[in-house]
C-alpha cells in the first residue's frame, strides 16, 4: 500500500462547454470494494476553478475507471459538467480540501486495519500512517487559506 493507493489522478481530456474549455480529469479512490473514480472539471483559463461531478465511475481497477471515463462521448461528459456547474458550491477550494482530509482519513483507517489483520507489515505501515498524519497536518493548515473564499 503505497501513498498512491489513496487516490490517484488521470486525465481524460478537455471539452468545451458554454464557451468555457476545461480540462476533465479523473480522480480514483478505493473504497475497500471497488475502485471509484469522480470526474473533475478545471476551468482551462483559472486553474483554481474546479467543479466536481458527483455521479461515480466505479470498476475493478484504476485502469478500467480511467478507460471508461475516457470512453464517454463529448457529449457525455457535457451533460456530466453541466451536472458539476449546477451543484457547484460557494466555497469549492475549502470543499476540495476538505474532501482531500476526508479521503486521507479514510485511507489511514485503511492502512491501520491492514496492520492489525497483518496484511501489511509493521514497518511499512507505521511509515505509511506517519506520511498520511503529515498530508492530513498540511490540508489542516491550509484550511484558513481557503475558509471563506468564494470562488
Amino acid at each position: 500500500m503505497g501513498s498512491s493507493a489513496a487516490s490517484s489522478e488521470h486525465e481524460i481530456r478537455v471539452v468545451a462547454v458554454d464557451g468555457h474549455t476545461y480540462r476533465t480529469t479523473l480522480r480514483v479512490g478505493f473504497d475497500g470494494v471497488e475502485h471509484i473514480g469522480r470526474l473533475w472539471f478545471i476551468d482551462k483559463s483559472d486553474s483554481e476553478l474546479a467543479f466536481l461531478d458527483h455521479g461515480a465511475v466505479p470498476a475493478s481497477t484504476v485502469e478500467e475507471a480511467v478507460r471508461k471515463a475516457r470512453a464517454f462521448s463529448d457529449g457525455e461528459l457535457e451533460h456530466r459538467c453541466h451536472r458539476a456547474l449546477g451543484e457547484k458550491r460557494r466555497f469549492g477550494k475549502l470543499r476540495r480540501a476538505t474532501d482531500e482530509m476526508i479521503n486521507q482519513i479514510k485511507y489511514l483507517n485503511r492502512v491501520v486495519i491492514s496492520l492489525q489483520s497483518r496484511m501489511l507489515e509493521r514497518d511499512s505501515g507505521q511509515q505509511e500512517i506517519q506520511q498520511i498524519q503529515n498530508q492530513i497536518l498540511e490540508i489542516v493548515r491550509s484550511l484558513p487559506i481557503h475558509a471563506g473564499v468564494e470562488d
